[in-house]
């Protein structure tokens, strides 16, 4: 006679006291001597109870077992395997008799995907041994669950290991080793599966599952062809209506940049599920449609059958990143909070990064203080907060309270750190950061390693940067664009240009990021035929679309003397907006030619592009360079006026510069007056090179006092000093400013010209006459002194700003740099050939006049850039109309 578990209800005791009564005498007698009685399912009952019980231990946990039967505790170990603990079946003794048939067989097939779902691959070999001794290895089911066990482990070779032996394979097995390839990283083994299952010999036909575990792989790898391939696939098979199949191909379309795509496939779905929404909600999101995401989130509430979940919030939150999107934000984070999706903590989180992109790091720091449990995670998304939005102070006493709360930091939290150690150019901080990745093995990390660069690059030690990048093992292309990148921020070119070489020598296909950079190192260095080759990859590239390229091309151009070149890139670009606009203007503001920038910033208004700041820089920067003071002033005005933009102090110093050339000093110091702020060395720098332009000693001593008092070490503003006094003939005076200059220890730059033939570039010191064409080089300009003299050329001494006699002066002038450096264009190109030369000083008025007689004789355009902007030789003329 069976008895019911109520007849030893009185003697279980509450699970809170199991582990106190269960050695006691009277529960083993009353326990061992009705469980006999008891109805099977019962004593199953019972197995549960104690297995549940998690305070007594394995000991007598399996002293209770040995009292059950064997059929009893196999019958009950699958639900026990999955529910709570796979360990179970170690505790057991060995069953009896075993039955292929039998529950036992059952309870074997589930041990490993238990094992799975708590990732211990140790405990899933100890259960895949046991199926080995109990003869069950050939089964595919149990195959199949130990393929998937070890996979979930992350032991791809013994999961193929397994699948190779099976001697039967179902559509499941070969499911199941796709996944396996899938989860751990190995797409194209898991695409392959797909064609094996299609060419085998079993006549096995892909299924749902299928379908839905090979389409992520190809948008993961942006595999768009093979993906459309499975999607025509599942269309032939019947699948594409399955709402799993149609989410996994809406996912996959939109991950590969076809929304259109995704998007039809998404409406023509009428079984729509939350899933559904999410993916359409996150494939707007991850392209940043702001729009388009919250406009189906509305259609999604409006729908009625389907709530938003915690997904849906995760998926919508990526796509607020500025000010003007935190209403759209405040309406989410509200309907988290009245739906408590707010405690869960990659929500929270995702809140936190939201307010914080928006500018409202107030309010991501009341959601993080909400916050019950804060884990790593949740420090990390404040910390990137403040360390990316404005603040690296506060991100670094954040770290600070993390590590004091016992969390230990990530390669998240120590990438923020580094960049708020960037932000900081604090190198001291960042080095102790560096210490403490050393110390902790996270060196070889690639992201931190980037960082590191980063780092060391804003701080401008550029050889620290270089050690870690040489060091790196597996450098990816962002580790390339970073160390190239820097070389240009930190003024050194030549570098840039040598590691994008071996970049190109690597293998490697350079992308946007790097184009930027060789494009700015060639501007710097003037390096023109390097310039067109990375323009002509840029255009088979495609990447002449992007507007920082094409604005930087631009720029390029017209820093290395071709604006008809600028001219040609502005009118090709199929959109135009406000930076390409910008350029072209600034481009030809630098070239002196403000009539063409007029026209062009008019021609801007006409077609409804709005000027903005930098668009009055560029054209206050034209007119001054060209001698328009009405209109520039003009502009000046109608900047607030009419636009509403207010001057910041780039607009004064255009202004007061170009007031300051056309010898409107009074003028300029008057504006200087009006300036809501103090004026920085740059204005003051204008004005002293402008009253010794006029031989305003007096002003010019007044300035000179200011500028050394903001910069008292630089010595382009002690140059300025001597030379105002060298120009005014107080050589005593000229003689203390030097004295001051040997003092300090700081040293003048010496006058510098360079230029590209066929490129390579020559470069030539003032004096040097260590070339091994010094010699044909002097016999040239001899031979063209001569020729420029009979039409009206006489050397300016005055350019001479030393104490010596007018001869030795005349031979420092035709020492001049741009002087060799014309000479030498002049042997090694062909009649008719442009030269362009480039200086790092200003040009000096004698150099400038005998430039335009030589444009003349030689019947040649010579482009010359100063330090300042550039001048067009030509017909004896120069496009500055000798306004510099």
């Amino acid at each position: 006679m069976s008895l019911s578990i109520s007849v030893l209800q009185p003697f279980l005791p509450p699970f809170s006291n199991l582990k106190s009564v269960i050695t006691s005498s009277h529960f083993r007698e009353e326990i061992s001597g009705n469980l006999h009685r008891l109805r099977p399912r019962h004593q199953v009952s019972l197995i549960f109870r104690f297995n549940s019980c998690h305070v007594v231990p394995s000991p007598e946990k399996k002293q209770i077992y040995r009292w059950f039967p064997a059929a009893c505790w196999f019958s009950s170990l699958p639900a026990t395997a999955i529910l709570s603990s796979p360990s179970l079946l170690l505790l057991l003794p060995p069953p009896p008799c075993f039955s292929p048939q039998g529950p036992q067989h059952s309870a074997t097939r589930l041990c490993p995907a238990a094992c799975a779902g708590l990732l211990d691959a140790r405990l899933g070999q100890v259960i895949h041994g046991m199926v080995i001794k109990m003869a069950l290895v050939f089964d595919v089911f149990v195959g199949n669950a130990l393929v998937a066990m070890y996979g979930k482990c992350g032991l791809v070779h013994e999961a193929v290991k397994v699948f190779d032996y099976m001697p039967v394979r179902n559509l499941v097995s070969w499911n199941s080793m796709i996944c396996v390839f899938s989860e751990n990283g190995f797409s194209q083994n898991s695409l392959n599966m797909l064609t094996e299952i299609l060419m085998g010999e079993q006549g096995l036909v892909p299924d749902v599952a299928t379908v839905v575990t090979l389409l992520p792989v190809c948008a993961r790898e942006e595999e768009l062809d093979l993906g459309m391939e499975i999607h025509g696939l599942a269309m032939k098979l019947g699948l594409s209506e399955d709402v799993k199949v149609n989410n996994a191909l809406v996912d996959m379309y939109s991950k590969c940049g076809y929304l259109p795509e995704a998007l039809l496939l998404f409406d023509k779905n009428n079984n729509k599920n939350v899933v559904s929404w999410n993916t359409m909600i996150g494939g707007f999101s991850m392209e940043g449609y702001i729009f388009e995401s919250f406009n189906l989130l509305r259609k999604m509430q409006m729908h009625g059958e389907i709530e938003p979940n915690e997904v849906t919030v995760l998926n919508i939150l990526p796509v607020c990143l500025e000010k003007s999107h935190l209403p759209s934000l405040k309406e989410i984070h509200g309907y988290s909070i009245r739906h408590e999706f707010q405690y869960d903590e990659l929500v929270a989180n995702a809140f936190v990064t939201a307010y914080a992109k928006c500018g409202m790091l107030s309010s991501a720091e009341r959601v993080f203080y909400s916050m019950e449990t804060k884990t790593v995670s949740s420090w990390n998304a404040l910390m990137g907060g403040y360390a990316q939005n404005g603040d690296p102070k506060q991100a670094l006493n954040l770290y600070i309270q993390m590590t004091y709360s016992g969390l230990e930091p990530d390669w998240f939290s120590i990438g923020s750190i580094l960049l708020a150690c960037a932000h900081l150019k604090s190198l001291r901080c960042g080095k102790e950061v560096h210490g403490f990745v050393l110390r902790n093995g996270l060196e070889t990390d690639s992201f931190i390693c980037v960082s590191l660069l980063s780092l060391y690059i804003h701080c401008g030690k550029s050889s620290s940067a270089r050690v870690i990048f040489d060091g790196m093992e597996d450098k990816n292309l962002v580790s390339w664009n970073a160390m190239i990148s820097g070389y240009s921020q930190n003024g050194l070119p030549d570098e840039a240009l040598t590691l994008f070489r071996k970049l190109l020598s690597n293998g490697i296909q350079p992308c946007d990021i790097a184009i930027l950079s060789v494009l700015g190192a060639c501007a710097k260095l003037s390096a023109l035929r390097l310039g067109k080759e990375t323009h002509c990859y840029a255009l088979k590239s495609l990447l002449m679309e992007d507007v920082f390229v094409s604005c930087s091309t631009i720029d390029m151009y017209a820093k290395c003397g071709c604006i008809e070149e600028s001219r040609s890139v502005f009118d090709g670009l199929r959109d135009k907006d406000v930076a390409s606009w910008n350029a072209i203007i600034a481009a030809y503001g630098v070239h002196g030619k403000g009539k063409e920038a007029i026209k062009l910033f008019e021609r801007m208004k006409k077609v409804g592009q709005m000027p903005d700041s930098f668009t009055f820089i560029g054209i206050l920067t034209a007119c001054c360079h060209a001698g328009l003071v009405e209109e520039g002033l003009k502009y000046f005005r109608e900047k607030q006026n009419s636009h509403g933009i207010e001057p910041k102090l780039e607009h004064y110093a255009c202004v007061i510069d170009m007031l300051g050339r056309a010898r409107r000093l009074d003028d300029a110091l008057r504006l200087v007056d009006e300036m809501p702020e103090q004026p920085d060395s740059g204005i003051w720098s204008s004005l002293l090179s402008s009253c010794r332009n006029f031989g305003d000693l007096e002003m010019g001593e007044k300035i000179a006092e200011k500028l050394l008092e903001l910069e008292p070490n630089k010595v382009e503003n002690y140059v300025l000093l001597s030379n105002l006094y060298a120009g005014s003939g107080r050589w005593g005076d000229v003689r203390r400013v030097r004295q001051m200059i040997k003092d300090i220890g700081i040293q003048k730059d010496a006058g510098c010209s360079w230029t590209e033939l066929e490129g390579k570039v020559y470069s030539f010191l003032v004096g040097d006459n260590f070339l091994p064409e010094s010699e044909e080089i002097r016999l040239t300009w001899r031979s063209l002194e001569k020729q420029i003299s009979k039409i009206g050329y006489k050397p300016n001494t005055d350019c001479v700003l030393h104490e010596v006699g007018d001869e030795e002066k005349m031979e420092i002038l035709r020492g001049h740099s741009e002087k060799l450096a014309v000479s030498f264009g002049l042997l090694k190109t062909t009649k008719g050939t442009t030269l362009r030369i480039f200086k790092n000083l200003r040009i000096c008025v004698d150099c400038h006049n005998a430039t335009k007689l030589i444009s003349k004789i030689v019947e040649r355009e010579i482009i010359i850039r100063d330090n300042k902007r550039f001048h067009h030789f030509r017909d004896g003329l120069c496009s500055c109309g000798d306004h510099w």
